[in-house]
């Protein structure tokens, strides 16, 4: 699934309003600094304490879902993997002269998982091989189902084929599925917003120095631009730098095992 808006873009986006609004409450600070009584500062630390908390915590939640939905496509891709060799293994309980046909379709199925993820992030070529996916499905399973009749069949090719089959199908609507797993596009916005806010409020408060701070400024402004771009790559991997290529060679190397 395509991110609601590019990493790259989002990240120089929230560097450069950092940026601004870092600039923007300095000069804010410098301003009010003369009517502010010592008070009035240390009541206003307290708001901002409280915002950075709450930013830290949006930023720690949203960062960790993003992760573990990582590790769950990748391992989503090995279930799939041993349950299409599973099923490809218990054709052998078919006929040899269906066994060929049978074989050949399941060839054609990978063939068809790997185009699928290999258009990604393009959503709308990723559902027209969607498709032809599940054209391929209804074949095997019909042909199965014929297989698992004839007469030199073996007695249980039904009991242990079918099953291993409608395991395989379930899987590919199980990734599907994942695909389409992440936090409302509010989330994001939330956390593009709350690091402005966060941003205006420390230049506030950096308005007490004579001079800017670059190391503080770049330091506060790029650690968090950095863990925000990371946190999409890993929401939304093949549309990034963060790619499940490695992943997907365990499925290339069922397809080159199916002779």
């Amino acid at each position: 699934m395509e991110p609601p808006i590019s990493p790259l873009i989002f990240s120089v986006l929230l560097f450069v309003g950092m940026l601004l609004l870092l600039e923007s409450g300095r000069r804010l600070g410098i301003r009010r600094r003369s009517k502010e009584a010592d008070s009035e500062r240390s009541n206003l630390g307290t708001i901002e304490g409280a915002v950075f908390a709450l930013f830290g915590l949006l930023m720690a939640f949203t960062f960790s879902g993003a992760a573990s939905r990582f590790n769950e496509k990748r391992m989503l891709i090995a279930e799939e993997v041993n349950t299409v060799e599973t099923a490809y293994l218990r054709l052998q309980l078919v006929p040899h002269e269906a066994q060929l046909s049978l074989q050949e379709l399941f060839r054609h199925y990978v063939d068809s998982r790997l185009e699928t993820y290999r258009r990604m992030p393009n959503m709308q070529a990723a559902e027209e091989e969607m498709s032809n996916t599940k054209r391929i499905q209804e074949e095997i399973w019909n042909q199965a189902v014929a297989a698992t009749r004839l007469p030199n069949a073996h007695p249980d090719a039904g009991k242990l084929l079918l099953p291993a089959l409608n395991n395989m199908i379930d899987m590919a609507t199980t990734r599907t599925m994942a695909l389409q797993n992440h936090p409302p596009r509010i989330v994001y916005a939330l956390l593009f917003a709350l690091g402005l806010v966060c941003a205006l409020l420390a230049g506030y408060r950096m308005a007490s120095g004579q001079h800017r701070s670059w190391l503080h400024i770049l330091g506060f402004t790029i650690i968090t631009v950095v863990i925000a771009h990371v946190m999409l790559d890993a929401e939304y991997p093949r549309a990034g730098l963060i790619q499940l290529e490695t992943a997907d060679q365990l499925l290339i190397r069922a397809r080159d095992n199916m002779k």
